[in-house]
Formats: C-alpha cells, sequence, structure tokens
C-alpha cells in the first residue's frame, strides 16, 4: 500500500496534464498508527491519534483511518478521475470508510451563509510557514499535520434564527465578515472560543474547508493543516 502512495504524486501529473487549467493536487496523509506500520522507529514529533470528545450532549467521535486523500481542482470530473484511478491500484487493500465530495459555495462562503476561512494566512509564503514542518522536526521538514471533520448543519432552523442573532453566534457580520466589535461579541462566539494560544501567542491553522451534500443532508467538511501539534486530536500526518 505504502508503494502505491508514494506513486501517487506521478499519477497526479498523469492526469493532471489532461486539463492543466484545472490546477489538480492532490494530498496524501497517513494515520497515527498506520505510520508505524510503514515507517517503525521513525515519527513525526506531533503526531497523535484523535481522542474523542463528549461535552453537554455533544459528541466527536474518534473514527481514525489509515490513509486519506485530499483531492482538488477546478473540475470534479478530474477529481473522480483520479480518485477512481488511485482506488483500482489500492485494489482490495483497503476499505473506503467515508468519502465527501465538497464545492465552493457562493463566495467562499459555507452553507450557513457566512464567508468562512476569513482568517486563513495571505499568500503562499506565510501559508507554508504556518501548515509547513520546518527546522522544528528536520527529518519531517516540508510535511504537515491535518486532521479532519465533518459537520452536519441543521439548516432548516438555522434559518429561522435572526440575522443579528447569527452574527453573535458566529462573531462576524454575515454580509462582509467583518468581526464584530468587543463590546458586541459574545465570549460563547465560534470565533471567540476558536482561539487557541500557547505561551500567550495565537497559534494559526490553514483551514481546508468546502461544503458538501444534497437537500438530504448537508454541512461542512474542514480539513486544517498546521506544522505543529496544537490541537490535541490530530488524526494524520501529510
Amino acid at each position: 500500500m505504502a508503494k502505491i502512495a508514494s506513486g501517487i504524486p506521478s499519477l497526479v501529473d498523469k492526469v493532471g496534464s489532461l486539463a492543466l487549467r484545472a490546477k489538480l493536487v492532490c494530498t496524501v496523509s497517513f494515520g497515527s498508527e498506520f505510520w508505524d506500520v510503514i515507517s517503525p522507529g521513525i515519527r513525526p514529533a506531533g503526531l497523535r491519534p484523535f481522542k474523542a470528545i463528549e461535552a453537554e450532549g455533544r459528541s466527536a467521535p474518534a473514527t481514525g483511518g489509515d490513509i486519506l486523500l485530499h483531492i482538488l481542482s477546478k473540475r470534479h470530473d478530474l477529481n473522480f478521475e483520479l480518485a477512481m484511478r488511485i482506488r483500482n491500484q489500492l485494489g482490495d487493500a483497503i476499505e473506503v470508510m467515508e468519502e465527501v465530495h465538497g464545492f465552493q459555495y457562493l463566495d467562499s462562503r459555507d452553507l450557513s451563509g457566512f464567508i468562512d476561512g476569513t482568517e486563513n494566512p495571505k499568500g503562499i509564503k506565510a501559508r507554508a510557514e504556518v501548515a509547513l514542518i520546518g527546522k522544528e522536526d528536520p527529518t519531517f521538514a516540508g510535511g504537515s499535520y491535518v486532521f479532519t471533520q465533518r459537520y452536519v448543519h441543521g439548516l432548516k432552523k438555522w434559518s429561522t434564527v435572526p440575522t443579528r442573532e447569527q452574527e453573535k453566534v458566529i462573531g462576524r457580520r454575515k454580509k462582509n465578515s467583518k468581526e464584530l466589535s468587543g463590546r458586541a461579541k459574545p465570549a460563547t462566539a465560534h470565533i471567540s472560543r476558536t482561539v487557541i494560544k500557547e505561551d500567550g501567542e495565537e497559534l494559526e491553522i490553514v483551514r481546508h474547508s468546502f461544503p458538501y451534500g444534497t437537500l438530504s443532508e448537508s454541512g461542512l467538511s474542514l480539513s486544517p493543516t498546521t506544522k505543529r501539534r496544537i490541537y490535541p486530536r490530530e488524526c494524520s500526518a501529510e
């Protein structure tokens, strides 16, 4: 399996050459437990399995997994073609646990109506600084940590909440994503509760998130990356 995975970059180039303007890319990541199978004794310093979380009737389950493929381009047919070729090469060696097809919604908004990823680092250099491992773990320099989450939205109920109240829940204006002032932004707002600090310094991540779904079920598929273990629940390393 690891040998096939190592050939994925050349397969991406081959499929991507069918439509260069689509800019096909694919990230290959390995789960914490599977890492020890393919590379026993040599391990990224911050790689840890996800730990399930339970709080106030809500849960974030630890679903695990050995390989994560994150495929992205401007054409869904190329994404599917690459996924199909990789799946055929892997054959019976794998079982597909979950397959999620995301899409860009309007002007980069979540299905909740709010712009998503406002705080993402801007530019290739800034994103690389946040997401890519460097001299702190030289053996794995250029790699990254990624954890995946999938949120199912209750859009029918959400649509009944007045816009002003929605803005307090998120902590931003719905129209332009401007952050609410300190007095207007509740401590329980989404952006208030997701700030993570280490030694007084706010830690950044690079968010790769897309809405997904059908008329029956929809939500947000989220795969943030970072160069350090700032969450107690990463599930894989790129």
